[in-house]
């Protein structure tokens, strides 16, 4: 008994060890990992796109599924990308009229403070030296242009090499049940990462839809702009809808003549994100991520620390992998069920064996105790 308890320990410890050390060595390989990530998480989203198309549209050609959902996901992009960039144009354009106001509002809240003799716009911009920040901000565009050449380059190889998965599986697990047992848990790690788009665009629609129709009612300008950000902002879990729905009504005190319209604008923005994040989100991602929402945000800050925006954007379908994952081993069974929502991590291979196992033994005694008495001799 008790050596049966040190060993328990000493293996809980080398698991500990274990993540500690992964989580070091994804820190400082995340340039190299971060690219590679999302373009998984694109390739999944493309092949569940093909696969709806193949499935809920019997007379569509299979072989044309895959090639389609790539198009359609590469025209959805660069149509995002454009009515973002055009309004962005429009919006900076705006700013420039809105400096009297900037100054005015400048004034007020030096008033507030007590400040006799508040600085100017032109004051505060020369004192802020943007020009300091140009290097960083270049190093960071071309950052950002190179992970988005690395992502596209990952996924065209990625989806090349996605015939021969099956055919690795085989060789990785030449026994039939080890091998459905690895196909179950990446099945369970798609439909997963799909349970995830699904939420976060379902949730994030109805966010920045409520969003649009009370910005259109009060009347703030580039309204469409700010829905755009709102929506793309809710893909981040937790903070992404707080933090989208917080800028519109700091512009709307720049717009707008006194408080008034911000006021309404700052409520009615979260009272949307409150119900929506606090009521519609959790509910669905109960039911279909099983994923304890202190883990969630945990999940936030760990992948956030470890790969920035990118592991933010990812912490939810690198979370429902991991547990997956844990899960089929017996040694990290017990990290898994701390990550799921109600104990049960999903498709447990040993809970589900546990049950059926009573249900088939009784089935035999009985039948061969059957046989037994049709057959004395």
């Amino acid at each position: 008994m008790a050596q049966t308890t040190i060993d328990g320990v000493a293996r809980n410890a080398v698991v500990i060890i274990a993540v500690i050390a992964a989580g070091a060595a994804l820190f400082w390989l995340r340039g190299i990992l971060t690219p590679l990530a999302l373009a998984i998480f694109l390739a999944v989203m493309i092949d569940g796109f093909a696969r709806i198309l193949s499935e809920k549209t019997p007379r569509f050609p299979k072989a044309a599924a895959l090639p389609t959902a790539i198009v359609l996901t590469i025209l959805v992009l660069i149509a995002l990308a454009i009515v973002i960039a055009d309004n962005a144009a429009g919006f900076a354009n705006q700013l420039i009229t809105y400096a009297p106001k900037l100054e005015a509002l400048i004034s007020q809240v030096a008033g507030a403070l007590g400040v006799e003799a508040p600085p100017s716009l032109a004051q505060l911009i020369r004192e802020a030296n943007p020009a300091q920040y140009a290097t960083t901000i270049a190093q960071g565009l071309q950052g950002v242009l190179t992970d988005t050449f690395f992502v596209l380059i990952y996924l065209a190889f990625i989806i090349a090499s996605r015939r021969g998965f099956r055919k690795k599986i085989v060789a990785m697990f030449p026994h039939s049940t080890e091998r459905d047992e690895a196909m179950a848990a990446f099945v369970r790690i798609r439909d997963g990462v799909e349970q995830y788009l699904w939420v976060q665009t379902v949730t994030g629609l109805i966010i920045a839809g409520g969003s649009l129709i009370v910005m259109w009612i009060i009347g703030l300008d580039n309204a469409l702009f700010w829905a755009f950000l709102i929506f793309l902002a809710s893909y981040i879990p937790i903070i992404g809808g707080v933090i989208g729905v917080a800028l519109p009504p700091l512009f709307a005190l720049v717009q707008f003549d006194g408080f008034v319209q911000a006021a309404i604008l700052a409520a009615l923005l979260q009272s949307i994100q409150f119900v929506v994040g606090n009521v519609i989100q959790p509910k669905m991602q109960g039911d279909s991520l099983n994923i304890d929402p202190v883990v969630v945000l945990l999940s936030l800050a760990l992948w956030g620390l470890v790969w920035g925006m990118p592991g933010m954007f990812l912490s939810t379908p690198l979370t429902v992998a991991a547990m997956v994952i844990l899960t089929q081993f017996q040694g990290t069974r017990w990290i898994a069920i701390l990550l799921s929502a109600n104990g049960e991590p999903a498709g447990d291979p040993h809970r589900h064996r546990s049950r059926q196992q009573p249900k088939v033994q009784p089935k035999r005694v009985n039948k061969s105790s059957r046989n037994k008495d049709e057959n004395p001799s």
